[in-house]
């Protein structure tokens, strides 16, 4: 792959990985009561998820998405009542920040967390399908491509990752006492349900 091409990826492909979207606000709350590294390894879900998608849209396969209007809407519909659903958990949700998150299970639930809500927003699959190919040259190995462009997107996640978990952190001088907490909870939670309705109501095209 041209040299020049992943210079210009890497900033553009950056830009999106820190928009501040449902994954990303997860993060920051999620680093805010448990910590930076079950955060990050909560993380692996989310680009599990993103890792499918990129071999979707590398295969062909997610056109199938972009053009079955039910598809999408079934997909959309789960993934937004799902965001609603954390949403509701999360506003009343009484949790502060220095929980103890050492238990394996509790883990495994924060991946799964980060998985299904990046798994459940179709627009994510098209993000995949309109933007990677825009630096794809059909006249070289776009398997190759797709995949040197689909390590940096994951890379460059994991790093967007770290820093949304870095900021929970400061976080946690702020919302140190109970009430200020869950009001940063039910802030949290109102966005994350305002994503949820935006995407219900979201058009396909």
């Amino acid at each position: 792959m041209d040299i020049w091409t992943l210079v210009f990826f890497v900033p553009v492909c950056f830009a999106l990985n820190m928009s501040p979207g449902p994954n990303n606000l997860l993060a920051m709350n999620n680093a805010r009561c448990y910590g930076f590294k079950p955060t990050v390894i909560a993380g692996l879900g989310r680009l599990t998820a993103f890792a499918g998608m990129i071999a979707l849209a590398a295969s062909g396969l997610a056109v199938v998405l972009y053009t079955s209007e039910i598809l999408f809407l079934l997909i959309k519909i789960v993934g937004a009542l799902y965001l609603l659903w954390i949403a509701f958990k999360l506003w009343r949700s009484s949790a502060g920040p220095l929980t103890d998150i050492e238990n394996t299970r509790n883990q495994l639930g924060l991946v799964q967390q980060e998985f299904l809500l990046a798994a459940g927003n179709p627009k994510a699959i098209l993000i995949f399908t309109a933007f990677l190919p825009q630096f794809v040259d059909v006249g070289g190995d776009v398997d190759q491509q797709f995949l040197v462009l689909g390590t940096t997107f994951l890379t460059l996640e994991l790093m967007a990752i770290a820093i949304y978990a870095i900021f929970g952190l400061y976080l946690r001088q702020w919302f140190a006492h109970p009430q200020m907490a869950q009001r940063f909870n039910q802030g949290c939670a109102s966005l994350l349900a305002l994503a949820g309705i935006s995407l219900l109501f979201s058009r396909q095209h």
